[in-house]
């Protein structure tokens, strides 16, 4: 069993994207290239937790980071897993292994007039291009979407009369999101200067360029860092801060967690907590204001 073998279960099984893969692939082949230049050549299924353990103190020596250093070695792990699976080997040399400790990174959100200022403010939509850059922002706000889940949207999944889009997300997992009555005026508007484009040839998808090609997300993120740079001081302006802040604003106003988590198409609510820093600070505020106690 080797890499290829590999990457075609994560496709079709666990129903990886082709990006995951390709990183996972990519992990194995660093440690690879790490074994033929230490080891000399020494084979992937008889490696012990020895030489794993050097190819980590050489990392950390390259002063690569420990967050990145665990994402290599989760890569590796998933590999052994697969090995074992397939009976490759009989032992996971990474069985015994403990990650390397990480900072929590907090993420900050845009704040709410932030969003106002750039929906309200900052583009003045008088063509295709500002309508389509608007409508990304308002639908990443008011869906908390992720990037790659926005650029492969097509039009068949806009569903006006159930006020709803289809997002596949993850793993291939479907998910509906609510359309909410500003988001539908922008689409419209969106969609009348779509209509008007000289050439389309991705005619299915919902989200084009100027020449009508299918958007990419390269783009999409020059987009949302064009406007919030402008707009706000926050270090990092991402389209995943603009999910951050859908689910941060949700959470403030008193959202059910669990609720924030099937919107954000996570699959435990772990994943979803790390959203709710901002509203414990927010909920202190309504605490300290309001509690009996507090008021003396």
């Amino acid at each position: 069993m080797g890499l290829k073998a590999f990457s075609e279960y994560l496709l079709l099984e666990k129903k990886y994207s082709k990006h995951t893969v390709l990183a996972y692939s990519r992990d194995i082949e660093n440690f690879q290239d790490f074994l033929n230049l230490h080891h000399d050549s020494e084979n992937l299924e008889q490696v012990g937790y020895s030489e794993i353990r050097q190819w980590i103190v050489e990392l950390v020596d390259k002063a690569i980071s420990n967050r990145t250093i665990n994402r290599k070695i989760s890569s590796l792990n998933t590999y052994y897993k697969f090995l074992l699976k397939t009976e490759g080997i009989q032992v996971n040399p990474l069985k015994q292994h403990k990650a390397l400790k990480v900072g929590k990174k907090v993420q900050l959100p845009f704040s709410e007039q932030e969003l106002k200022t750039v929906l309200e403010t900052s583009i003045e939509v008088c063509d295709f291009e500002s309508a389509r850059n608007h409508l990304i922002i308002e639908l990443f706000y008011a869906t908390g979407i992720r990037r790659v889940e926005l650029v492969n949207i097509k039009l068949s999944d806009i569903d006006k009369g159930n006020h709803q889009v289809k997002v596949l997300g993850k793993r291939n997992k479907e998910r509906y999101m609510p359309l909410i009555p500003s988001l539908i005026r922008s689409l419209n508007r969106y969609l009348e200067y779509r209509s008007k484009l000289e050439v389309i040839q991705d005619n299915d998808m919902l989200f084009l360029t100027q020449k009508g090609l299918k958007i990419y997300e390269k783009l999409v993120y020059r987009i949302i860092n064009k406007y919030f740079s402008e707009a706000s001081t926050k270090a990092r302006c991402s389209p995943h801060v603009l999910r951050h802040s859908f689910a941060t604003h949700l959470l403030n106003q008193g959202a059910d967690l669990n609720a924030v988590k099937e919107l954000l198409g996570h699959t435990s609510l772990a994943a979803t907590q790390v959203y709710t820093h901002n509203s414990i600070a927010e909920l202190k505020k309504v605490y300290a204001k309001s509690h009996p106690r507090n008021l003396h």
